[in-house]
């Protein structure tokens, strides 16, 4: 959603938006859960304090997705400083499907594993690949995002597909 100069988008609008954006991106980018809800009001209170200043040069999704990142990013190299890295409760990515408990063990058991591969993964690395396969975000969108050239986000997307893979079937020989 693009804005002329004169449409200053409203913050409610921008919050009820993108709020849950915010918050599957910043999780799936390694925030630990006990710091998720903090990690979600400072992305929002950066993008409050900086929605006088939206020009509309880009779209509010990829705008908000920069400060989500950049969020992301601090609270993980802060956690790290402190060795504060907790296991991600990954039961609240979990569908509301209605499975039994095995399927839902099975499920908080497969999203365990993608966290771990995750992981493996350089911060650069890691998120182009969760906006780009988990987000859907197109390589233009990441590119914004992360301010970085298109080739650079095609780089690090194949760099992460490969090394994904790598780990991937290593796992599954058993030498993981």
């Amino acid at each position: 959603m693009l804005v002329s100069q004169t449409e200053r988008p409203d913050f409610a609008h921008v919050y009820d938006a993108y709020v849950d954006f915010v918050w599957s991106m910043i999780r799936r980018l390694g925030v630990a859960d006990s710091q998720l809800e903090d990690a979600v009001q400072d992305v929002f209170v950066a993008v409050h304090r900086q929605l006088p200043g939206f020009r509309g040069a880009s779209t509010l999704k990829t705008w908000v997705g920069g400060f989500a990142v950049r969020v992301a990013h601090e609270h993980r190299r802060h956690a790290e400083r402190k060795a504060e890295q907790e296991p991600i409760d990954l039961h609240l990515e979990l569908p509301a499907t209605g499975a039994g408990p095995h399927e839902s063990a099975e499920a908080a058991q497969a999203f365990g594993a993608l966290q771990r591969l995750l992981d493996t993964l350089d911060e650069d690395q890691r998120t182009v690949f969760v906006l780009a396969e988990l987000e859907e975000l197109s390589a233009p969108e990441i590119a914004e995002i992360v301010g970085a050239p298109l080739n650079t986000v095609y780089s690090r997307l194949r760099l992460a597909r490969a090394r994904l893979q790598q780990d991937l079937l290593a796992f599954k020989r058993g030498e993981a």
